[in-house]
């Protein structure tokens, strides 16, 4: 492979690492304002934009074990890596691709598992992280309660055979 090749490789590997998503996107039509207006949206997750050749993403990927179908890798592409907060990333770029009509996912992997333009579509959303650890400790809170619950009514249960009986007596 010819250096400026590998150096090319090298280059979207390095973007690659740095995160475990990667989301594909088709940026056909877009205009220089609207990749400025999208790099600067995503970099308030942390995530960036960049336009790569296929073949290019296709070796860098194939390096780390991420099987990319080349259905993904037609057309112009872009991928969108880095921030840890994959759904809140692909819920931006849900957003602005809804408001631009001009740009598509195509994709992406997540944990260099594939996911499906639908499934990028669940990952956008799903609640913030916040909201999801406070479910989860409901959850975990849930059964306690409802075992406080079944102690306390056994005896308030008692207490209210109890009261009736003597009311009955008198």
């Amino acid at each position: 492979m010819q250096t400026e090749k590998q150096f090319l490789v090298d280059e979207v590997g390095s973007h690659l690492d740095k995160s475990d998503y990667v989301f594909l996107a088709d940026f056909q039509r877009v205009t220089v304002a609207d990749t400025e207006n999208l790099r600067a949206i995503l970099a308030e997750h942390g995530a960036e934009f960049h336009v790569v050749k296929n073949r290019i993403l296709q070796r860098a990927a194939s390096a780390r074990e991420i099987d990319l179908p080349e259905e993904l890798l037609t057309g112009p592409t872009a991928i969108v890596i880095g921030g840890e907060n994959a759904p809140a990333v692909a819920k931006a770029l849900e957003k602005f691709f809804k408001e631009k009509k001009k740009l598509e996912i195509k994709g992406g992997a997540l944990e260099k598992s594939l996911l499906t333009v639908d499934q990028v579509s669940d990952l956008a959303k799903l609640p913030p992280e916040d909201v999801l650890k406070a479910q989860l400790l409901g959850l975990f809170n849930q059964p306690a309660t409802q075992m406080v619950r079944i102690v306390q009514a056994v005896p308030q249960g008692l207490l209210n055979v109890l009261q009736a009986r003597s009311e009955q007596a008198d």
